[in-house]
């Protein structure tokens, strides 16, 4: 998956994991949602897959329930 496939769907891998996740951890989405997707890969830069990508996603998500 190529940068810019990534930066069209990252907010539907946010949408995603707002549809799974208890109602107080909604606020984390709040703020991966302020992130400009461009900040989070280069524009060469690219995933093996969509479900890589996807992981990258949750795996922002869990680093940040981490520190709250």
């Amino acid at each position: 998956m190529e940068a810019i496939e990534f930066i069209n769907n990252y907010n539907s891998y946010l949408e995603e994991i707002s549809q799974v996740i208890k109602p107080e951890l909604q606020t984390i989405l709040g703020e991966l949602k302020e992130i400009d997707p461009h900040d989070l890969i280069k524009p060469e830069g690219y995933f093996n897959s969509e479900s890589h990508a996807k992981g990258y996603v949750w795996s922002l998500f869990l680093r940040k329930m981490n520190n709250m």
